[in-house]
């Protein structure tokens, strides 16, 4: 379950969504999510999903791969399902005890549950086809104008592109510890609810440790190489907005403003 995970690791390739602007894609991921709060119809989500499923299939990222990263959130979308199908007000269907299953309140679920699988869809691809240098001078570069106003964006950047690059070491970090534990009789599987969390203990206790100790030896490697933040930093490629990151940039507008027309519209 741990390894399921995708958000915050890269799938090296070579196609044309690994080449788009890492600016460009990083404006498209935060218009498709905004895209998904306006949507307010079955039909516009499936708009979505088709935009979405074309961009999977020009990344050349396994489907397989992607639909991975899901797992680890079946929890909270089961959850997310069964508060909205219960707790919503509507004609009723069926009862159980107290509680009742509405007409509302499964098309409410449903709705919720598609938009929270499509957002995390939509933003493990921003760091599945970006490494996690052009991430960080891409957001750096949209967030050059804050610099006038002394806004350390160089620093904000670096520690947003840090946190995502270190997703996935403390995943493996984790799973090794927990694979540790189990070797030493631990058992995380079984028991009520109480007992399981009282079991990730010993998890999390070392976990924070091996944490903060990376943390000490990433400050310590930055520190011997003379890095001082970005004041008078140079960079080998620089990064220059070609015909095809225009085009697609011109596409993802397009597409925002015909989710809002038929918002407005129906």
């Amino acid at each position: 379950m741990i390894r399921d995970i995708t958000l915050g690791q890269y799938y090296p390739g070579s196609s044309l969504i690994h080449n788009v602007d890492p600016r460009v894609k990083i404006i498209a991921t935060l218009l498709f999510i905004i895209e998904l709060f306006i949507v307010n119809a079955f039909f516009g989500f499936a708009v979505c999903a088709a935009a979405l499923a074309l961009v999977v299939i020009v990344s050349r990222v396994p489907l397989s791969f992607i639909l991975r990263g899901l797992k680890p959130i079946l929890i909270i979308l089961l959850f997310t399902f069964l508060l909205n199908m219960f707790m919503i007000d509507g004609h009723t269907l069926l009862r159980i005890g107290v509680l009742r299953v509405t007409d509302q309140g499964v098309y409410v679920a449903v709705f919720m549950a598609i938009r929270l699988i499509l957002l995390i869809i939509g933003s493990s691809m921003l760091t599945l086809t970006t490494t996690p240098l052009s991430l960080t001078d891409g957001m750096e570069k949209l967030l050059s104008p804050l610099a006038k106003l002394h806004v350390p964006t160089h620093d904000i950047a670096m520690m947003m592109s840090i946190a995502l690059r270190f997703i996935p070491t403390l995943l493996d970090e984790t799973d090794k510890i927990m694979k540790a534990q189990q070797a030493r009789g631990a058992d995380f599987e079984t028991g009520s609810l109480i007992r399981r969390a009282k079991a990730l203990i010993p998890i999390l206790v070392p976990l924070f440790v091996s944490a903060f100790r990376i943390a000490q030896d990433l400050a310590m490697a930055m520190e011997a190489r003379c890095y001082r933040g970005g004041v008078g930093r140079t960079r080998l490629h620089q990064m220059k907005f070609r015909k095809f990151d225009y085009v697609a940039l011109l596409l993802v507008l397009a597409f925002l403003g015909w989710i809002i027309a038929e918002r407005i519209l129906l």
